[in-house]
């Protein structure tokens, strides 16, 4: 009676684990800058690009020197009693202009990198949603949702390394070097491609 009783349970059991591994969360953002093509191409743009990423942090600290005292000065001027509102508001602007132009000169000397690495990303996000179906059949999961979209979940819910591993089986290498002609967006994708900094 035991023994039937124990192999009446099995199916049960198994029936409960197949419902709860229906659904999982997946972070495809992660999934993509965990691959192996993604990050030895990180590690090639560092390399390649090593003089624009010198040139743009140093810059980038150049301007923040530069901005600091505008900011502090604006602070101050607005504590003093009966500040002037309309010397106020012209260090303001200032601060927005210097601002808005050293985003726009930073952006020019990093688009290079960034070209680079967006055509990295392209290449791995296409095969994004083939991994991911591949990875929900593997695990037998019906459902996936965004971490940000629960509210908790166990670890063994997450489908993150599946998808990676999915990705570099797919992608086992992605090429730094963008063609002549080559966009961002250009070859198309509904998935958004992950956006980590070169330093990451």
């Amino acid at each position: 009676a035991l023994l039937a009783a124990s192999l009446l349970a099995v199916p049960a059991t198994a029936s409960a684990q197949a419902a709860a591994s229906a659904v999982a969360v997946a972070n495809l953002e992660e999934a993509v800058q965990k691959s192996n093509a993604f990050t030895a191409a990180i590690g090639q743009i560092k390399v390649t690009y090593k003089a624009q990423i010198d040139t743009l942090e140093a810059r980038q600290k150049a301007l923040n020197a530069e901005i600091a005292p505008l900011v502090t000065a604006f602070q101050a001027a607005q504590k003093a009693p009966n500040p002037n509102q309309a010397a106020l508001q012209t260090q303001y602007n200032a601060i927005q202009t210097k601002q808005q132009n050293g985003q726009k000169e930073l952006q020019n000397l990093g688009a290079p990198v960034a070209r680079a690495q967006a055509y990295v990303e392209e290449q791995i996000v296409g095969k994004l949603d083939a991994a991911l179906k591949a990875a929900m059949i593997k695990k037998g999961v019906a459902l996936v949702l965004a971490p940000q979209a629960t509210v908790s979940y166990a670890p063994a819910s997450d489908l993150t390394d599946e998808i990676t591993a999915e990705l570099n089986t797919a992608v086992p290498t992605a090429s730094i070097t963008p063609p002549a002609n080559w966009q961002p967006g250009g070859q198309g994708g509904a998935q958004q491609p992950a956006k980590p900094a070169p330093g990451r």
